[in-house]
Formats: C-alpha cells, structure tokens, sequence
C-alpha cells in the first residue's frame, strides 16, 4: 500500500492514501511537502511510483536488484539507495555471510520525498511517527524533502549501531570463555563473530562513502543547510567504521589466545606422556634382559637360579622408577 504524509501550507500535517498514478501525479505537483512511503511495497507500487514522479527505469532497477548503498542523481531527483540491517541477522541467528536485509530507496525531489522497500523498514515508519506527531508541520515543510531523507538515513545508522553493540556482547562473552575454560564451540564462536564483522564492514565503507558524498559533495536535491546534518551521519559511519576495526582485532586476539591456550595444553599433555615413557624405559630394558632366560647356557645369569631373584628384580624396578618420579618432581615436571 502507498501512503502518503504530506505537510501542508497551513502547517498542518496530512496522511492519505494513494493507489493510482492519476492521485500520486496530483500529490507530486501540489505545493505541499509530499512523503510518499511504500514500504512493504510490491513492484506494482514501483512501478506506479515511477510513472508519476518520472523515475528513470535504472532507478526502478537499481532499488529492485538490490546491492551497495550509492547516490545518484537524476535531472527530477536524486536516488539514495541503502541497505538495512536484517533484523534477524543478530546474536540469537548465529552467523551469517551478509547482513544485508531488505534494500531501502529514496527518491529525493524538489518538494517531495518517495521511500520505497520490499519490506516494512522501522527506520522509516520511526521518523513517520515523529513528523505526525508534529501537528505543527511548518517547521518539517520549511525543512524539506532532503531533511526527511537525512533523517530516515540517520535513523538506519542506529540500527548499524544496535547490531555492533550485539556483536560486542558476544566478544565478551567469548572473552570469558577463553579465559575460564575454552572449547572448541568457542572457536567457532571466535570465527562466527570475525565472519559477521567482515559482512558488516563490507557493509559500511559504501554506506560511509556514499553519506560522505551527501555530506562534502554538491549533490542535487540536497541543499547546503542540509548537509550538516550528513556530516553528523557521516561522522556516525567512521566512528562506526573503527569500532568495527578494533572489534575484528579483539576477535582476532582471543582467536590466538585460544589457540595458545591450545598449544600449552597440547604440551602439558606430551609433557606427561614423556615422563612417563621416560619412567617405563628402564624398567622395560630390566624386564627385557631378565627375560633372556637360557637355562641350559654355561654364560646364563647366575642370579635367575637364585630364589630372592624375581623379588630382587622388581625391587630394583621400583627403586629406579622412585628415583626418576622424585627427580622429575624435584623439577617441576610432574
């Protein structure tokens, strides 16, 4: 469904709808601040969205196929097209190879403002709560098209900042699992975190160079005194940018500690094996040469005639397997 917010001259605020091309048509010409929202739209409303506003057909491509977040101008607007976050791609979804959810476009016109999704988008429907709220619409209409625009961007950029703040609770949590007693579900979860910090940092530097564009550039349909408020976006996205940096270092650290961890354990273990190989080794050569029992041999050992010679044997066993066990202790071996 296409609805339509509209900020009137008499500063009052509007909501309607409109399905035709003929009522969209009437909206675009009007002297009023037109939002024209289809999200949760289908490509029926694109298309009608297109006819009446003049939308380039590489416009109506761009925002269907999805991909990078861009801005492009046009002669009757500018396209901003950004993608949004999956909400389900969070802590509770495990990892995932794009964040990417839905694609969101906004036309940027002179005197009105189309967003157009697939899906419902709460960056959107959150700023449209806050303009009709507003029954004084004055200030919104003297602001213009651009400014919406601005918002709905920075209200995108929150939800960059919610997903980063859940992918910091999971490094915590691995955190004290490297330190207490790791596994190797840990260093799947290790990876997990690293894999989703790649796909969110694909996800940025495009959304950062194209806000930086809004913000620095002379782009149409944006005006100067609007800018300011795509710098504050932009500076978001950097800090957003290094967060996800020193985020992927920690993940990469606790990677290496776990692993560490790993290698002493692996050692302790040889460590053990290797004393007690050590221990072995005499009493097997003791057993081996009392084993060559050639009773008929005039160079057989005289002691295997002796009644306390078994009993002498593994005494003697005993005595050097002691001996080894105090020195290893004496060490810090065992």
């Amino acid at each position: 469904m296409i609805e339509a917010v509209i900020g009137r001259r008499d500063g009052t605020v509007r909501t309607t709808t409109a399905e035709d091309v003929g009522d969209l048509t009437a909206l675009r010409e009007s002297d009023d601040l037109t939002w024209i929202d289809a999200t949760d739209g289908d490509a029926g409303d694109l298309e009608r969205l297109a006819d009446a506003f003049d939308v380039h057909s590489l416009s109506v491509d761009d925002v269907a196929a999805g991909g990078r977040t861009k801005v492009e101008e046009f002669d009757a607007y500018t396209l901003v097209r950004v993608n949004v976050i999956d909400a389900g791609a969070d802590a509770a979804s495990g990892p995932t190879d794009d964040l990417r959810g839905t694609t969101l476009g906004l036309f940027i016109g002179a005197n009105w403002l189309v967003t157009y999704a697939a899906e419902p988008v709460a960056a959107v429907d959150t700023v449209r709560a806050a303009v009709e709220r507003n029954r004084n619409a004055a200030s919104v209409r003297d602001r213009g098209a651009d400014f919406l625009a601005s918002r709905v961007v920075a209200e995108l950029v929150e939800e960059y900042f919610d997903v980063l703040n859940e992918i910091e609770g999971r490094l915590e949590r691995i955190e004290e699992a490297v330190i207490g007693d790791p596994s190797e579900a840990t260093l799947h979860e290790i990876n997990d975190v690293r894999r989703d910090l790649l796909a969110f940092r694909r996800l940025l530097w495009p959304t950062r160079e194209a806000v930086a564009m809004l913000a620095l550039s002379d782009v149409d349909h944006v005006r100067e005194r609007t800018r300011k408020y795509y710098r504050d976006v932009y500076e978001e996205l950097v800090e957003l940018v290094e967060l996800t940096e020193t985020y992927r270092d920690l993940a990469t650290g606790s990677r290496d500690v776990y692993l560490n961890a790993l290698a002493m354990s692996t050692n302790d273990v040889m460590k053990k094996l290797t004393v007690v190989a050590t221990i072995v080794l005499p009493l097997t050569f003791v057993a081996g040469v009392y084993g060559m029992n050639f009773g008929g041999s005039p160079y057989n050992m005289p002691e295997l005639g002796w009644r306390f010679g078994y009993p002498a044997a593994m005494l003697g066993m005993a005595a050097v397997a002691a001996l080894l066990v105090a020195y290893f202790r004496q060490e810090g071996w065992l």
